[in-house]
């Protein structure tokens, strides 16, 4: 299809294959780092993948932070992305990080729901406002939850911050990639979806964040929605779509700062 190349990641990044167990194995280290700390597989619905780990820092915490995974809603689960927990964690805040069902058993507006539940179930485990950081298609995800008919207000009304990372938030150039054999997207579907075509918006404060060596589709899908919803934009100097993550892991970042202010 004429956007495979546009839209595919690993194939411009060096030693792209090398990212998967290394994210996995800081993950476990982490999980065990945390003791009784580290609240694991918590059910937010009645599928095996509904489910959410839930971090715990010492003493009260100060607010939910929850991270939702990438992967194009094909790949991955909570488990290889623990240790990005850690400037949040450090900085006060409890962090939860879900697993949710994938394309194509489900469609991405059942993803969509499957968040809203997890951040909800999530809500009720920690008082305090809540922030939320996604990457690539988390990044779509946490964009979606400002939408007032996903989240009940009490839950809504709590969110301070919400940083899409690489997001994708215009799915209709996915109609022409193969990943739609999967997806299953008509063009209702793909707008229903898109966070840029978003109008009634929960009031939190967003800051759309994306490496500056990432491929030129992501940065214009970081630019969409900065642009669509008038808010702040980070475009960060030598950084790809495999390795913009990192910076969640740094309590002493910019982007731990934004989500834990």
């Amino acid at each position: 299809m004429e956007l495979d190349d546009a839209y595919s990641n690993g194939a411009y990044i060096d030693g792209a294959e090398e990212f998967p167990p290394r994210w996995a194995a800081k993950a476990e280290a982490f999980r065990v780092s945390l003791g009784d700390r580290a609240k694991l597989d918590i059910a937010y619905g009645p599928g095996e993948r509904n489910k959410f780990d839930l971090f715990l820092p010492e003493g009260k915490a100060k607010g939910l932070f929850v991270f939702v995974h990438g992967g194009y809603w094909l790949l991955f689960d909570k488990n290889s992305w623990s240790h990005l927990a850690a400037g949040a964690l450090a900085k006060g805040w409890a962090v939860a990080m879900p697993t949710y069902d994938l394309c194509p058993d489900v469609s991405i507006a059942d993803i969509t729901r499957q968040i809203a539940a997890a951040v909800t179930q999530a809500a009720r485990e920690v008082e305090g406002s809540i922030s939320l950081a996604g990457h690539s298609a988390g990044g779509h995800l946490v964009a979606r939850m400002l939408d007032k008919e996903l989240l009940a207000p009490e839950v809504g009304k709590r969110l301070r911050t919400v940083v899409p990372i690489s997001p994708l938030s215009d799915l209709r150039p996915l109609m022409r990639t193969t990943m739609n054999d999967q997806f299953k997207l008509d063009e209702a579907a793909a707008e229903a979806e898109s966070p840029i075509l978003m109008q009634e918006r929960y009031d939190a404060e967003v800051t759309v964040w994306v490496g500056a060596d990432e491929r030129p589709s992501f940065l214009d899908q970081a630019q969409w929605l900065a642009d669509a919803w008038s808010c702040d934009q980070k475009i960060d100097p030598g950084k790809h779509h495999f390795d913009i993550i990192d910076a969640l892991s740094d309590m002493d970042g910019e982007m731990v700062a934004i989500l834990t202010k």
